[in-house]
Parts: structure tokens; C-alpha cells; sequence
């Protein structure tokens, strides 16, 4: 399976992916993916069909139950196949988990922000944040394995929801069930509402403050380092950092950019093998900077993930 579903996913979602910018105020429906009703709880299953316009209903709905975003494709008869086959097992779960179907041709800019480099690629979507799943065609039992684990990813993170079917049953169920929110905290809002207007560098700064006011605040650690992430990554593009890494393959500043840009695309044990591989060519200062720029990112996937753990391990043996 390829770029499966970790299997240890961290308790808390520390998504690098920054789909605050699709959400647009003029949201419609898309509804001509294969098998799509028009929304989630219609006649014929849990199915919203979504594009670039209308990806802020199912980034919402995704606070409330997890969403399955595939994206796809007509000319794709792998992808049409496989939607049809996401579309069934999401209507077993009865509600649990919502399809969004995603036609790459329509969906340009949800496709780059996803950074989907295939057709089929599946995503969820929990509390906002992206997760990503695996691309191509799966067999139903693994699709299901996936779809186990990504319950439990939500049941963690507080997305325990029911979607109502379409006779009605379980109507008010996801009223019930959805959590309630708590209030974040003053200085993590003020983060969370930078970062969500494209603001990195007020996210930060109002990360540092919460630092400052409470050094064991781990989450404001880890927001800061997600911050400096997105902030270093705003205005470029995937061809332009990846032309540049190539062309210059000297230039410490370009591979940084590309560990950014694979962590951001979910290619956490990318991200660490070219640091960790650039590493032992590199003079005292440069090292210092891999160094500090793997502590940053290993804060944004999230110290107890296993990933983090052994590229750890390796950077110890690289310094001593």
C-alpha cells in the first residue's frame, strides 16, 4: 500500500497543511462524482461531493464527524472504481464517516494544497486538519483497516459525531454527540485566528508570548514550530522549491525547503532522511541549522510518533 495510514497515528493532529485559504465565504454544491448524492445524509448514502468552491462545507463538517476526501478523476477508471468502493464501505459505517469526492480537474487549487502527486489520492479530513491516507486502488479489508484507525485518530481528537441517514435514523445523534468545544486559550486563539488569515508571523509571535508566560506549554511549542513552518513556505511553489533543491543541490537553504515542503505533503520519513543524510557533509554552522530545523519539525509531527523516535536515535549517533 502506498503512503498508508500510519498505523501509530499521534493522539493529538498536528496537520502542516494550511486549508484555511479554500475555505471561500460562496460555497455551492458539486454533485456529478461517481455515485454522489448532494449531501452528506441524502438519498443513496453519507456523500458530499466537493470542489475547490464548496470545500468549506466538509472542512466544517469535518469538527463535527471525519470526512474521506478522495480525490479523482473521470478519464481514471482506477479512480472512479475506487470511489464507488469508498462510497460503500463509508455508507457501512453508518454515518461515522463522510465521502467527499474531490474531480482533480475541477478542484485545482484543493489538489495543490493536498500536494496530491497521483490520481486516486484519499485524504480524511479531522477537526480541520488533513491526514493523509494512501493513493491508488485498495482492497475493501484494507480500505476498512484505514477507516478503523482513522475512527480512532477522531475519537481522540473529540470528532465522535453521527451523521443522520436519510430515513432518519440517528437524527439529533450528532447534536448529541458532538463535543463541546473548549475555549482555547487567549494567546492560542489569538495564534489560531492569525494562522487562519494567513498571518505566520502574528501566530508566532503570540506562540512566543505563551512560551515565554509558561515554557512547559507543549502546545504552543508545537505551534510555533508549525507556524515557522507554514510562514517559511507561504508565497513559493512545489516546482519552484523542488527545481531549485535540484538545480543547486549545494544550497543548504533550498534542501531545507524541500524538507519543509515533503513534511507539509504528509512525507514525514522523507523530510528526515534527506536532513539526516545531508548532514555528515556539512561544516559545524550548517549542521547546527539541520539540527535545529529537525528539533523544529519533529515538534510539528509530534515527539511521541514512532518516525520522530528513530530519526532521534539517528541524529544522536550523527552528533556524538
Amino acid at each position: 500500500m502506498t503512503n498508508a495510514f500510519p498505523p501509530n497515528e499521534p493522539a493529538s493532529l498536528r496537520g502542516a497543511v494550511d486549508l484555511s485559504s479554500l475555505v471561500h465565504r460562496d460555497e455551492r454544491p458539486a454533485t456529478d462524482a461517481p455515485g454522489a448524492t448532494p449531501a452528506a445524509g441524502g438519498a443513496g448514502g453519507y456523500v458530499a461531493a466537493v470542489d475547490d468552491q464548496s470545500f468549506g462545507q466538509v472542512l466544517e463538517l469535518s469538527r463535527t464527524v471525519p470526512v474521506v476526501l478522495a480525490l479523482w478523476a473521470s478519464w481514471s477508471e482506477q479512480s472512479t472504481q475506487l470511489v464507488a468502493a469508498l462510497e460503500r464501505l463509508v455508507n457501512a459505517r453508518e454515518g461515522r464517516l463522510v465521502l467527499a469526492p474531490a474531480d482533480a480537474d475541477r478542484s485545482p487549487q484543493l489538489v495543490q494544497a493536498l500536494q496530491a502527486q497521483a490520481i486516486p489520492t484519499v485524504v480524511a479530513l479531522v477537526a480541520g486538519q488533513p491526514v493523509p491516507l494512501f493513493q491508488g486502488v485498495q482492497p475493501d479489508e484494507v480500505i476498512d483497516q484505514v477507516f478503523d484507525q482513522l475512527l480512532e485518530v477522531a475519537e481522540r481528537n473529540g470528532v465522535t459525531g453521527r451523521v443522520p441517514g436519510a430515513d432518519g435514523d440517528g437524527e439529533g445523534e450528532a447534536e448529541a454527540e458532538e463535543p463541546v468545544e473548549e475555549p482555547l486559550p487567549p494567546l492560542h486563539q489569538e495564534a489560531f485566528d492569525a494562522i487562519s488569515r494567513g498571518d505566520y508571523t502574528a501566530a508566532a509571535s503570540a506562540y512566543r508570548t505563551a512560551i515565554a508566560q509558561d515554557p512547559r506549554d507543549d502546545l504552543a511549542v508545537a505551534g510555533l514550530a508549525q507556524a515557522n513552518l507554514l510562514g517559511r513556505l507561504q508565497g513559493k511553489t512545489l516546482d519552484e522549491i523542488r527545481n531549485r533543491a535540484a538545480t543547486t543541490p549545494d544550497d543548504l537553504d533550498a534542501q531545507l525547503d524541500v524538507a519543509d515542503l515533503d513534511l507539509s505533503g504528509g512525507h514525514v520519513d522523507d523530510a528526515f532522511a534527506r536532513l539526516l543524510g545531508l548532514f555528515p557533509t556539512l561544516d559545524a554552522d550548517a549542521r547546527n541549522r539541520v539540527r535545529e530545523r529537525l528539533l523544529e519539525l519533529f515538534q510539528v509531527v509530534g515527539v511521541e510518533d514512532p518516525r520522530v523516535g528513530a530519526a532521534r536515535r539517528r541524529l544522536a549517533m550523527l552528533l556524538y
